[in-house]
């Protein structure tokens, strides 16, 4: 039996939709979480493999590979990871800053954005983005990804009139593209299971290219659940990439070694491991 994690976002629509179409093996089981609920699964050994934050694999990299040639990325904006703001980031120095639990990647790295590259030091908090706050409570800005991202971007106006996308601002700082989420397996799978390690990557790839080729189809499946207008989610969509190449893995070293260097990963993280 595998226990394969799968990011309940959209933005895994144009690999998840065709793997539900079309995987019927009774012997992988999905489980349907958000990213740190993933996180927790696979340290803990209740998921085999999977889709991760990126920095959980920077955290515990001593349990994982990568599954080669498989992320959720992008070279710019990325459109679902965003600051909202009510003043400019410049000025959120000692100003609470509200951190969506249900991401650890992205957290690291608006902190990364604030700290190191604008000087700035707020007051973090964890919660939940939706939840009803007294007006004093409220944050000055917050931090969102996925579908909630998707559709506080889609509110006009409001508290938060700043909005940054956190792909766009690293691609800026860096000229590399982000890699916020892998495909990670834990070895000790792979050392019993390595045949079925080696099918469960090989479908995945299979879905992907079958998805990225069937876009406008899956999002007016899609589209709905946020709601989204269908050319609206096909921006989206493409604007996100699913691949684990040359420039990902740069990336991936790139944050992995300021991570490393603020003590908020292990070292052993680099160089990346992959597999195959």
């Amino acid at each position: 039996m595998a226990r394969i994690g799968m990011v309940n976002y959209i933005n895994t629509a144009p690999i998840y939709a065709i793997w539900k179409a079309q995987v019927h093996q009774p012997d992988w089981l999905v489980t349907e979480a958000p990213p740190v609920r993933l996180n927790r699964l696979l340290a803990a050994g209740a998921l085999d493999l999977g889709f991760a934050s990126a920095y959980e694999y920077a955290a515990r990299p001593k349990l994982y590979r990568l599954l080669a040639d498989l992320s959720i990325s992008a070279t710019g904006p990325v459109g679902s990871v965003f600051l909202f703001s009510s003043v400019p980031p410049e000025q959120l120095d000692g100003k609470l800053v509200l951190l969506t639990g249900q991401s650890d990647t992205s957290a690291h790295l608006l902190k990364l954005m604030l700290e190191e590259f604008l000087w700035v030091k707020p007051q973090y908090i964890r919660g939940e983005v939706f939840a009803a706050r007294a007006p004093s409570e409220e944050p000055a800005a917050m931090l969102a990804i996925g579908d909630e991202a998707l559709r506080l971007a889609a509110r006009k106006g409001g508290r938060y009139p700043i909005r940054i996308d956190l792909g766009e601002y690293w691609h800026r700082q860096t000229g590399l593209p982000f890699v916020f989420a892998v495909c990670a397996v834990r070895e000790d799978f792979l050392h019993n299971n390595l045949v079925a390690a080696q099918a469960i990557h090989k479908t995945l790839l299979n879905c992907r290219r079958q998805g990225l080729a069937r876009l406008p189809e899956i999002c007016a499946a899609t589209a709905p659940c946020i709601p989204m207008s269908e050319e609206a989610c096909l921006q989206y969509f493409q604007s996100i990439e699913y691949d684990l190449g040359p420039a990902k893995q740069q990336a991936l070293t790139k944050f992995f070694e300021l991570l490393i260097r603020r003590g908020e990963a292990d070292p052993a993280a680099l160089p990346l491991k992959l597999f195959p």
